[in-house]
């Protein structure tokens, strides 16, 4: 892995995160509301869940 793939893997990331804003700006606006209600805690943990599940992902592909 060098330079650009990492550079390419955070440009996939930017046009991943984009489309749902795109396709619905209604949902996503829905979907923010309900994250702005959970607690702190909450937040860590779906944040906590999303580095693990995107480390074994990249460790299942490496």
């Amino acid at each position: 892995m060098n330079g650009t793939t990492l550079w390419q893997a955070l440009a996939l990331m930017l046009v991943i995160e984009g489309l749902l804003p795109l396709i619905s700006p209604t949902g996503w606006r829905r979907m923010f509301e309900q994250i702005l209600a959970l607690g702190n805690g909450q937040i860590r943990f779906f944040g906590l869940c999303s580095i693990a599940a995107g480390t074994i992902l990249l460790a299942l592909l490496a």
